[in-house]
């Protein structure tokens, strides 16, 4: 295969998760995947090697990619299957992702699989939005370890109902889960088509030579790194339940073009819902690599194979069951991002950023009483870290999220709510002679009583700059004007107001002032 047809055997790959990604947004009922687009879309070999993805959700899919083997080689598959997934320990990321994966055939050929994983407000916990301060995986919701959904091209009814009885929005669920089987169907119609016309070797040879030319790409990249040991400390602000100021520490060691990436040092896993499953810890390692490597490198296997991950068994980024973890996927996948990028920065001074926002600001709420039910949950952009050369930007999801916010107009349609202020947070950025990117202020009002989560981060200890420069202004949560806690679930009435203004990014070099 020559560089033109590699280039092109490539983006016909990426093609078809891109075109799953439509048809899920397009066909889906929650505001949640057809708004935000808080969903995934890969594309795997027949061993469950990653062979492409579309620009969707970096937690997503480096989770997809560390676990994805393991699933396919412990499930018996046929042609019309669908196994759903969202356990966490089990290669999921935290209850709300559900998984779907789908086998493809070709002259009846397992040629390989089509996944999405979409984020859904209601998995069955006791808390709308299902994001509870909890202390276990039971506690979040309900637990489907990799089972089967179809069988033939047929439901399996009880697993349905099983989910659709563990929820308080049954037809949201089914209308979603729906769109996640409609863009699977897709994605297996595009890559049978795929093989069928390349031919059965040809496909097979296609797909093991965009792995080697990850592969190739990934060496060039990381041989740019210094040889040498480079170590890096940050924290958490606290669990939700006590414990505070709880260690991240990553050290790597960089030898031969290639990168160990060791967590020895991190706090013991916590009571709280900020502990994290392994699968998640390597999407925040192997996101970072991924950012030093060309736009044009395939995302596949091949592009991680020079990362190897260490965490010991029972730490705060390899929890071990039944941990709770609903905050470890959104919050502590931002740390991570954090502490291997300050590692790298001593490596790379001059190419890596400062600490972006560190958190996404997860907001969950909804209603379970007087005749009214509904369940919201979003999360927040904020300030960028600034650069060797340029300043952050501002107000924008970063790093381990890629989602939109939820248009106000969409919002004060489907649910009781208004939004009486949605601002930039002037001057939150940190100061530098780079200024990192600012955050966002934004102010909920209630039209209905309801019950509302916060699980955020970097509201006591702020964004760090680099290199001189200063760190951005740490966000803060207030209820009626009143300063609440980062982790939090309280009950509010009509009328009464949210307002979460999220951190600003650190700033880049000693400031001129």
């Amino acid at each position: 295969m020559n560089t033109i047809e590699l280039s092109l055997f490539s983006s016909r790959l990426t093609a078809v998760c891109v075109e799953m990604g439509a048809v899920l947004q397009r066909a889906a009922f929650s505001t949640n995947i057809k708004d935000r687009l808080d969903f995934s879309c890969a594309v795997f070999g027949p061993d469950g090697e990653l062979c492409a993805q579309a620009a969707h959700i970096p937690v997503h899919l480096g989770s997809m990619a560390f676990a994805m083997q393991d699933l396919v080689a412990g499930t018996n598959w046929g042609p019309g299957d669908v196994v759903i997934v969202n356990d966490p320990f089990l290669g999921g990321t935290h209850l709300p992702d559900i998984t779907l994966i789908s086998p493809v055939y070709a002259a009846e050929v397992l040629v390989g699989f089509v996944v999405n994983r979409a984020h859904h407000a209601d998995i069955g916990a006791d808390t709308p939005g299902s994001m509870p301060i909890s202390r276990s995986l039971e506690e979040e919701g309900l637990v489907i370890p990799p089972t089967h959904l179809l069988r033939a091209g047929h439901v399996v009814e009880a697993v349905m109902q099983r989910i659709v009885a563990a929820i308080a929005s049954p037809v949201q669920m089914q209308g979603d889960l729906a769109a996640q089987l409609s863009a699977n169907r897709t994605g297996e119609q595009r890559l049978a088509e795929l093989a069928c016309s390349s031919g059965l070797d040809a496909f097979k040879a296609g797909l093991a030579a965009v792995n080697r030319y990850g592969a190739r790409l990934a060496e060039e990249a990381l041989a740019v790194l210094p040889e040498g040991r480079y170590c890096f400390q940050d924290v958490m602000d606290d669990d939700g339940l006590g414990t505070e100021d709880i260690t991240l520490a990553v050290t790597l060691d960089v030898s031969s073009g290639k990168v160990a990436v060791d967590f020895t040092g991190t706090s013991a896993q916590v009571a709280g819902n900020i502990n994290c499953p392994l699968s998640v810890t390597a999407a925040g390692v192997f996101y970072v690599f991924r950012c030093l490597m060309p736009s044009h490198t395939p995302a596949c296997a091949g592009s991680f194979q020079g990362i190897h991950l260490t965490a010991p068994e029972g730490c705060l980024v390899n929890a071990r069951r039944p941990a709770a973890v609903a905050a470890g996927n959104v919050e502590t996948s931002s740390r991570i991002v954090d502490v291997v990028m300050g590692a790298l920065a001593q490596a790379l001074p001059d190419r890596v950023p400062a600490a972006s926002q560190g958190t996404m600001n997860n907001l969950a709420m909804g209603a379970r009483t007087g005749g009214l039910c509904w369940d919201y949950y979003e999360t927040m952009g904020g300030g960028m870290g600034a650069g060797s050369h340029r300043p952050g930007l501002n107000a924008t999801q970063s790093h381990m999220t890629n989602t939109l916010n939820t248009p106000i107009e969409v919002l004060e349609m489907d649910f009781p709510l208004r939004v009486n202020r949605y601002q930039l947070r002037s001057g939150s950025g940190g100061p530098g002679k780079h200024r990192g990117g600012d955050g966002l202020l934004r102010e909920f009002e209630f039209h209905a009583p309801a019950v509302v989560t916060l699980l955020t981060e970097r509201r006591r200890h702020q964004p760090w700059g680099l290199q001189g420069g200063g760190g951005g202004t740490a966000g803060e949560n207030r209820y009626n004007g009143k300063l609440l806690p980062g982790k939090i679930t309280l009950k509010v009435r009509e009328g009464e107001q949210i307002t979460v203004a999220t951190p600003g990014g650190g700033g880049w070099g000693p400031s001129d002032d």
